[in-house]
């Protein structure tokens, strides 16, 4: 505030929280999170089915508080337990766990079920999953447990205002058109075909959440599918990436988001956020040694080149530091490289996230607080007064 030359000025400014004299707000619902999608995000749901894709046996979990395996396909956290702590929240439970209820439901929940695709086909060795439209199944019927508890139009709220975590489509190449040589799907389509095949079914299941409720949605890409240590031990010979499989990423991910961009001009905002994993893994895969790893091609724990065959078992190579290797085992990160994730998704370029990162997305809402902002100037000795509020 400009004051003319010679006057005496006195600004004097007052911010006011919630329980100021002016004014008083209820404080604020809690932010809910809900996670849809694959191992990546897998918090243990796997653990109440009947299948081979599991990560409740040690080494998994050995470097979780609890130093016990907890269905997360990590040595500690995985990437939303780190969103969790970042929005300032509690991890949310796996949907099927017997402890998710209560007020405890209004936290959110983790659908994700380690081994599905965007497709219903992906992942059918491992028989019993959570394939994408139970999830959202799923999803409905915590929307009708929630209302019970606070009422259907509470629930409404707290759906629209949660954050919703949904990573899908990289089951769909390696557990899926490349399984096997010649698998049903690669026969069926060319990967130039494939690609723009399950982007079109992807964009269903996005809309579909949207018709749930979902209103803040982060949507992942695919990392550098072909540097995964599984995919060095069964094709590279001198450390180099699987030319296929990055070929499939390379076509993916731009489609994706431009899948992304047309879904978000169709509802008329920005409900879906793009998040380059790709670009987030190749930072730490090109140049681990400035991320403090020591290698981005072999595995913590594993067995065979690279650490590469099978998954992480008890009878496995495990690695004494985890905090120096990028991959925990033959396909998920650990969990210092998770932490490097969550950090782009939080504060990331638009090279990282598309077309802004979560700390944008926290910061555009509206404040938890209710603020009065009070000033008083003595211009040639006039007094002004004025009077600033705000409030969510």
């Amino acid at each position: 505030m400009a004051v003319p030359s010679g006057s005496t000025s006195l600004v004097v400014v007052f911010a006011i929280l919630a329980s100021g004299i002016f004014g008083q707000r209820a404080e604020a619902d809690p932010r809910a999170f809900f996670v849809f999608g694959d191992s990546l995000v897998d918090s243990g749901n796997n653990n109440y089915l009947v299948t081979s894709a599991r990560a409740d046996a040690p080494p998994y979990g050995i470097d979780h508080p609890t130093h016990r395996a907890t269905g997360r396909f990590s040595n500690g956290y995985n990437i939303p337990d780190l969103i969790s702590q970042r929005i300032g929240s509690v991890p949310t439970l796996p949907y099927l766990s017997p402890e998710l209820n209560g007020q405890k439901l209004l936290i959110g929940a983790n659908f994700a079920s380690a081994g599905i695709g965007i497709l219903n086909d992906t992942g059918i060795q491992f028989v019993n999953i959570i394939r994408a439209p139970l999830q959202l199944e799923y999803f409905k019927q915590y929307q009708r447990r929630v209302s019970a508890l606070i009422g259907a139009e509470k629930t409404k709220q707290l759906v629209n205002n949660a954050l919703v975590l949904m990573t899908l489509g990289g089951n769909d190449f390696v557990n899926n058109y490349y399984l096997v040589p010649l698998s049903a799907r690669s026969r069926q389509y060319s990967i130039q075909n494939y690609v723009p095949f399950i982007i079109s079914e992807y964009r269903k299941i996005l809309k579909r959440l949207y018709e749930l409720g979902a209103r803040k949605v982060l949507v992942t890409g695919t990392g550098p599918l072909g540097c995964v240590p599984a995919e060095l031990a069964q094709h590279s010979r001198n450390g180099e990436c699987a030319a296929e499989l990055q070929k499939a990423s390379a076509l993916y991910n731009p489609q994706l988001d431009n899948m992304l961009t047309s879904l978000n001009n169709e509802i008329g905002g920005h409900v879906f956020i793009g998040v380059n994993t790709k670009e987030m893994h190749n930072d730490f895969m090109s140049n681990p040694r400035a991320y403090g790893f020591v290698t981005s091609k072999i595995a913590c724990c594993g067995q065979g080149p690279y650490n590469g065959i099978g998954l992480c078992t008890p009878m496995s190579n495990l690695c004494p530091n985890r905090d120096v290797y990028a991959f925990w085992d033959a396909f998920h990160p650990s969990e210092k490289a998770n932490r490097i994730i969550v950090d782009q998704i939080m504060v990331g370029s638009t090279k990282y996230m598309n077309p802004m990162n979560l700390s944008t997305i926290l910061a555009l809402e509206p404040s938890k607080c209710y603020v009065l902002l009070l000033c008083f100037q003595m211009c040639d000795n006039v007094a002004i007064e004025c009077l600033f509020s705000s409030s969510s």
